[in-house]
């Protein structure tokens, strides 16, 4: 069924994530600013947040559930996408735990920077662990119908903000990936994406104060 498993978006959204990982890992450790101002009104938080809630949603609600279907009467393999799930629950936890700590006035930088390198070591431990475990299961078990159906609730999820979160994707692509990308778009939101949606986003700070998504 390999063949018929194209992991162009799911690869896209994990570089992406982690590319945003590594700016948040930046942003709470600079010594030139109140990181916790940044990330209240900064539109990459607001980026990141949705684009891993549609990653995840879409995931639990779709790709698992089809998944486990496939693999009754196998427990190992179904125990794995228990991991999966939890892992998600963990993350999710870990945001929370940050939104929260924006708000409170009695939360610190250093308490800021504890749960951003606490998402950072889940978010891309989940990552890893998903592309070397759950990934392979995919391609191996998952019919084509199966994984369209779980693509489309995927794109569901991101056309809600496609014209920050398609450029959010696509920064830093390679060429390929990228135009792999936009191949799956409609002609009109391909002409939206490259004549606005993508100059608009390269005009975006996003990582700066104010700059909200």
């Amino acid at each position: 069924m390999s063949d018929a498993i194209d992991l162009t978006v799911m690869y896209a959204m994990h570089d992406a994530l982690r590319r945003e990982l590594a700016q948040l890992d930046r942003l709470t450790i600079a010594v030139d600013h109140d990181p916790r101002q940044v990330l209240a009104t900064a539109a990459g938080w607001t980026l990141f947040k949705k684009a891993l809630h549609a990653h995840h949603a879409a995931e639990d609600g779709a790709l698992w559930p089809s998944l486990r279907r496939n693999l009754a009467g196998r427990p190992k393999d179904l125990a794995l996408l228990e991991v999966m799930e939890a892992e998600h629950a963990a993350i999710a936890t870990v945001i929370q735990a940050i939104d929260g700590a924006l708000t409170d006035p009695g939360a610190g930088a250093l308490r800021l920077g504890q749960l951003a390198d606490a998402l950072t070591r889940g978010l891309g431990g989940h990552l890893e662990h998903e592309e070397e475990t759950a990934l392979p299961l995919v391609r191996r078990e998952l019919t084509a119908e199966q994984w369209g159906h779980f693509s489309r609730v995927q794109a569901e999820y991101i056309d809600q903000d496609a014209p920050l979160l398609l450029p959010w994707l696509l920064d830093g692509a390679d060429e390929p990936t990228a135009n792999r990308l936009l191949a799956r778009l409609s002609p009109p939101a391909y002409a939206a994406c490259t004549a606005r949606w993508i100059p608009a986003y390269a005009d975006l700070d996003r990582w700066s104060p104010g700059a909200a998504a």
